[in-house]
């Protein structure tokens, strides 16, 4: 006789297991949680740019390894980087052109240009592009390599991976950032004049003299050369999490989509930074 037939003829109902309830984590505790991985993110962080700091300054240099990143983020962006600073410079001039008319100030149309292309827009699409573009695949190769083990073979050959894979991917991106802002510059004005000489007649001298009338090297320099913090940011980021990463393909793609997440916000919040330096010490 089972149990339960036992307790049923006796007149004895059996026991109900009262349900356990799972206590909830407080706000407080996800809080503590969230920060404490905020911090030992950065931290994290830190100790790479360190590790890579110090690798890229002993020799031997790894000059055939850089070249060749100089060439895979350079050239292989170039036709992205010129496509999407055309499509800027002909929102800009239409835009600007149908504002300025309302204001009865089309002859500050060149120097508008001039201006939006060089000093906001051309550098940070530059950024954005070729944080999309080399970021992801920054991220991706150094990921697959390290679920794959390649990165323990190669420091287990007494070849330091620091300085043959992040040291010249991010060196790369630090020289290479300010050319591809000059083509993205010079092809969103080109584009810009074009679209309006199609509308108005207006001579590429007379946009050149106007637009550039008056200015100097600080007005055009550093927004140009700022570029070279957004190259270290894309570089070392896309370096850390591609080299940080483990789950096998899964951890690939999510090394992948973090590289162009986090370099796209952090090159954002520093331009915040950069900008506001730029106005205080090129005023």
């Amino acid at each position: 006789m089972s149990g339960r037939t036992f307790t049923s003829s006796l007149g004895i109902a059996p026991p109900i297991a009262e349900p356990q309830s799972v206590p909830l984590p407080s706000i407080t505790e996800s809080a503590k949680r969230l920060s404490g991985g905020f911090f030992d993110w950065f931290g994290n962080l830190g100790i790479f740019a360190w590790q890579v700091l110090k690798s890229g300054l002993t020799p031997p240099y790894e000059w055939r390894e850089l070249i060749r990143q100089l060439d895979e983020v350079g050239s292989k962006s170039f036709p992205l980087v010129v496509l999407a600073g055309a499509a800027v410079g002909v929102i800009i001039s239409l835009e600007a052109r149908y504002s300025l008319s309302r204001f009865g100030a089309k002859s500050m149309f060149p120097a508008t240009l001039v201006y939006s292309v060089i000093q906001v827009m051309g550098p940070i699409i530059t950024g954005l592009v070729v944080s999309g573009r080399v970021g992801a695949g920054i991220g991706a190769e150094l990921a697959s390599m390290k679920v794959s083990e390649q990165i323990d073979a190669i420091e287990a050959s007494a070849v330091n991976p620091y300085r043959l894979l992040a040291m010249t991917r991010i060196l790369a991106c630090i020289l290479m950032l300010p050319l591809l802002t000059v083509a993205a510059d010079g092809s969103g004005l080109l584009a810009g004049w074009s679209a309006q000489a199609l509308v108005e007649p207006l001579s590429f001298h007379q946009f050149i003299s106007s637009g550039f009338s008056g200015a100097t090297f600080n007005a055009f320099l550093p927004p140009t050369f700022k570029t070279m913090v957004y190259g270290l940011i894309i570089g070392l980021i896309a370096c850390f999490t591609g080299m940080n990463t483990r789950g096998g393909a899964e951890g690939v793609g999510r090394a992948a989509t973090n590289s162009v997440v986090l370099g796209s916000l952090f090159l954002i919040l520093a331009d915040v930074v950069l900008v506001k330096f730029i106005l205080v010490v090129f005023p």
